[in-house]
C-alpha cells in the first residue's frame, strides 16, 4: 500500500489506511438522492391516489377501491419488473421505489426473474415466493394464533 509502512505498528497503519481511504471514497449527493426519492415516491402515491379516485367514481365504495388501486399497483410494479423498467426507476430514485406496495411487488418478481431460465416451475414458480413465502406464513400464523385467542378468551 502506498503511504503505509510495514514497520510501523499495526494501529498507526489503520489508521493511515482508513485516512487514505476516506480521501479516495466518493461522497454519496444527499440532496440529490433524498430529492429524487421524494420526487419517485410522491409519485407512486399519487398514481395510488387518482386510482383510488377512479375507481370510486366507477362505483366503489373507499375500502374496495383502496384493495383495487393496490392491486393495480401491484401489478403495474410486477409488470414494469418482468419488462426491467423498474430497475431503471430504483436505479433513478433509490429509497423513493421501496413504496411498500410497489417495493414488494418488485421484491418477488425480480427473483423469478432472474432464473426464468430454470423453467416455469423450478426457476420463476421456486423463485416467486423466496420474499413473499416468510411474509405469507408469519401472515398467516399469527391470524390463526389471534382467531384462537379471540375465540378461547373472548
Amino acid at each position: 500500500m502506498a503511504g503505509v509502512k510495514d514497520d510501523q505498528p499495526l494501529e498507526i497503519q489503520k489508521k493511515q489506511y482508513k485516512q487514505m481511504v476516506d480521501g479516495v471514497r466518493p461522497r454519496p449527493a444527499l440532496a440529490r438522492n433524498v430529492f429524487r426519492a421524494f420526487v419517485v415516491g410522491g409519485l407512486i402515491a399519487l398514481i395510488g391516489q387518482f386510482l383510488i379516485n377512479f375507481y370510486q367514481g366507477r362505483g366503489l365504495p373507499l375500502t374496495e377501491a383502496g384493495a383495487a388501486a393496490s392491486a393495480t399497483l401491484v401489478f403495474l410494479a410486477a409488470l414494469l419488473t418482468g419488462l426491467g423498467i423498474y430497475d431503471e426507476i430504483a436505479r433513478f430514485a433509490g429509497a423513493g421505489s421501496i413504496v411498500p406496495i410497489t417495493g414488494f411487488a418488485n421484491s418477488m418478481v425480480a427473483p423469478a426473474m432472474e432464473y426464468r431460465g430454470e423453467g416455469l416451475v423450478l426457476g420463476v414458480g421456486a423463485r416467486l415466493f423466496t420474499i413473499a413465502g416468510p411474509v405469507l406464513v408469519f401472515g398467516i400464523v399469527t391470524a390463526w394464533a389471534a382467531a384462537l385467542l379471540y375465540y378461547f378468551f373472548r
